[in-house]
């Protein structure tokens, strides 16, 4: 039962990542070219050839007129076909291996036709950033804190889910600060912009509130979900390693509408395209994180309406769902669970029991703490409408289990617990 999330890694690198980046081939790269439409076409021509549906070439006015393109990222490189000394204008921003390719094939067609090319970097990356691949680092230091956060999350039984969103945002600004901090000012990997923390700290909400929405839903499997969305297909569809004009048409779509892909483009604009086009990253973004907050107030509804339906809603305290653990977490923490209701992929039951009154009632809402033989609290929950209470995750050893409730006699007992042994206590509770 544990291996699929192993199995879901070994499918994503070999069917997402190695089909994304082995064979970088360009598709559609947009060079904007100082020439007559009759000129530009044979060139499209020739290119097409060469290369089918690797270029598209749009005419302008002047060579002037071609440099601004690039500049201003409406084109990933400008070529002025002059008689004698044809000039190419790229874009290391862009990406270092799309510069490498298009003054390759630009190179060659010069060459066919006797002329020697003049190349002119026009938007050069970072000095501190001499290969192009701190914006991938940086993006992916706020991308995997981000999802670890909510897995954490899953182990805060004590928190509410309030605290929890709070510490999923607060985690996510400190996150976004510190790899700002530490990528602009500590090693010069990228220019000091302030507006690139905001768009960091977008990151961060965009995957960590959409995963931890996606917990009410689908419960252990959540990271599954998450992983794939946010690495699986993120990553290879970023545009940050490979250019995104260099990989399959399916990452290309995808490029628009997963998050890191817009942070990426957004970093890249704010950085070396005076701040342009900020507008599909910026909505997209937000959107991610508007996700989140749906997912979150769906699955409280959901939350709400089950209490409601099994009559736990007035039972203050009571811990009804034991949180999703990631298989990929460490050694268990003690938790409480439904004493009812076992879904797939969940800690098996380890202490069950049920507490009555003299009569054999039961008795809802009774406190039952699990301590270790030096009085450490292991846990604490209730029972429910049944008087009845389960709990799961305790290291091997003795454990002394106290049942208590107002006006009640507490109980107490010692019991060896164990994850081969599944044990089950009842107690019986009279008036002082």
């Amino acid at each position: 039962m544990g291996l699929w999330l192993p199995a879901l890694f070994l499918a994503g690198l070999l069917y997402s990542f190695l089909p994304a980046f082995h064979h970088p081939t360009p598709r559609d790269i947009e060079v904007a070219v100082a020439a007559p439409p009759a000129k530009t076409a044979q060139l499209q021509q020739q290119l097409d050839t060469a290369f089918p549906g690797g270029f598209s070439l749009q005419p302008v006015g002047s060579a002037a007129e071609a440099r601004s393109a690039v500049l201003d990222n409406d084109a990933v490189a400008a070529f002025a076909p002059a008689p004698h000394h044809p000039q190419l204008y790229g874009a290391q921003a862009n990406g270092a291996a799309m510069e490498s390719i298009i003054r390759q094939v630009f190179t060659s067609a010069g060459q066919n036709a006797g002329t020697t090319l003049d190349f002119h970097e026009l938007v050069p990356t970072w000095p501190g950033d001499t290969l192009g691949t701190s914006p991938f680092y940086l993006l992916m230091a706020c991308t995997l804190p981000a999802y670890f956060l909510v897995v954490a999350m899953q182990r805060a039984v004590g928190f509410s889910r309030r605290a929890h969103v709070a510490t999923i945002v607060g985690g996510g600004a400190v996150t976004a600060l510190a790899s700002y901090l530490t990528a602009a000012y500590l090693m010069d990997a990228i220019p000091q912009h302030p507006l690139v923390l905001l768009y960091l700290f977008l990151l961060t909400q965009s995957v960590s509130l959409t995963s931890y929405g996606l917990v009410s839903f689908l419960g252990p499997l959540f990271p599954g979900a998450a992983v794939t969305l946010f690495i699986m297909l993120s990553v290879p569809s970023s545009g940050v390693t490979v250019p995104i004009d260099l990989i399959p048409t399916f990452f290309r779509y995808l490029h628009p509408v997963l998050p890191m892909g817009n942070a990426a483009d957004a970093l890249r604009n704010v950085d070396y395209f005076n701040a342009q086009q900020l507008g599909r990253p910026t909505a997209v973004l937000c959107a991610w994180v508007a996700l989140g907050a749906a997912l979150i107030v769906l699955g409280y509804l959901k939350h709400l309406r089950q209490l409601v339906r099994e009559g736990l809603a007035g039972i203050t305290g009571y811990v009804p769902a034991p949180p999703a653990e990631d298989p990929t977490a460490e050694l268990p923490e003690p938790v409480a669970l439904h004493p009812h209701r076992h879904h797939f992929g969940e800690q098996p039951p380890m202490l069950t029991g049920r507490v009555s009154g003299p009569a054999g009632q039961p008795l809802p809402g009774v406190t039952i703490t699990v301590t270790d033989p030096h009085g450490r609290q292991l846990l604490h929950t209730r029972t429910d409408h049944y008087g009845e209470y389960a709990a799961t995750g305790f290291h091997e050893g003795l454990g002394i289990v106290v049942a208590s409730a107002p006006g009640q006699q507490p109980v107490a007992t010692r019991l060896p617990l164990s994850t081969a042994t599944p044990l089950n206590q009842d107690f019986i509770l009279v008036p002082r």
